[in-house]
């Protein structure tokens, strides 16, 4: 089967990393780092003036009506520029929350007991009455937990945790951080010496970036595919697939930096600690597997 993607998509593809390189630089990175909990509300309009966040809104709603495939293209660039914010709950709401489609509102959801960036939000979907903030690893991802399920909505309590498509975007954002992080490595590989050469030119390092490469590529097979099947199985697959890419592949990234890896100023960290977080979403690791099981059994 020849599995390539249009030109269309290759194009969606460049113009969402070059929309995200001029509006959110490794600058911009840095300063949401040293801002914790702050979002930035003019690059949110300019995600949402480009259609990001209503690219599955059919287009007598406004939208800009493609399908899932397309979606996983720009979760995958949002994830690989580590992108901060709600982006999931925001897209999913599009159509639904007045302002979602365009940027102008901040829409976060209830995710079992846990909401991302509840205070920057301007519509909360499920009951987070009584949420407490927690100390999120992640700079980039604040936190509050909620003493129970959300049940108050029920389109709210099911937003994350019964639609395929937030499992899937998710999982898409999980491979660009994983296809960032075999990126990262291997320019430190090339770039680094020891001994008067290249650690590149070791052996050990050359077997972490080829398991990077190859848990990135594997992933990217399994989130494109669930993407045009949407098939909830296949969305599982791609999942657990996708963040064993992204973590794993932090950890690798890390042990080819050395030391320098684990200081505030590289990157790989964050990377590391975004994927702990996205880990947690619905359709983790536990989720995922008991859906595969429950099918091998039928």
């Amino acid at each position: 089967m020849r599995f390539q993607l249009s030109p269309d998509q290759c194009e969606l593809k460049k113009g969402v990393r070059g929309l995200l390189e001029r509006r959110f630089p490794r600058e911009a990175l840095r300063a949401a780092v040293d801002a914790p909990g702050r979002l930035d509300r003019e690059l949110w309009r300019a995600l949402g003036a480009a259609g990001f966040f209503a690219l599955t809104l059919p287009e007598a709603a406004g939208g800009v009506g493609l399908g899932r495939p397309e979606a996983v293209l720009a979760f995958e660039e949002a994830g690989r520029a580590l992108l901060p914010g709600p982006l999931v709950a925001t897209h999913l709401a599009a159509g639904a929350v007045a302002g979602a489609a365009d940027g102008e509102t901040v829409v976060a959801a209830v995710d079992g007991q846990l909401v991302e960036w509840l205070e920057a939000a301007d519509v909360v979907r499920g009951e987070a009455a009584g949420a407490v903030p927690m100390r999120s690893v992640d700079p980039l991802t604040p936190l509050h937990r909620v003493p129970r399920a959300a049940a108050a909505d029920p389109l709210a309590a099911d937003l994350l945790a019964a639609d395929p498509l937030a499992v899937l975007l998710t999982a898409a954002e999980q491979l660009g951080s994983a296809v960032r992080l075999s990126e990262l490595a291997v320019q430190h590989a090339r770039t680094r010496e020891q001994f008067g050469r290249p650690i590149g030119a070791f052996q050990a390092v050359q077997h972490l970036c080829a398991d990077l490469l190859v848990r990135a590529e594997t992933a990217r097979a399994a989130v494109y595919a669930a993407a045009v099947t949407g098939d909830p199985g296949d969305i599982a697959a791609a999942r657990l697939l996708a963040d064993e890419a992204a973590v794993r592949g932090a950890r690798d990234c890390l042990q080819v930096h050395g030391g320098m890896g684990f200081t505030w100023e590289a990157d790989v960290h964050l990377h590391l600690k975004r994927a702990w977080v996205r880990a947690q979403r619905k359709g983790d690791i536990t989720e995922s597997e008991e859906l595969l099981a429950a099918r091998l059994l039928a």
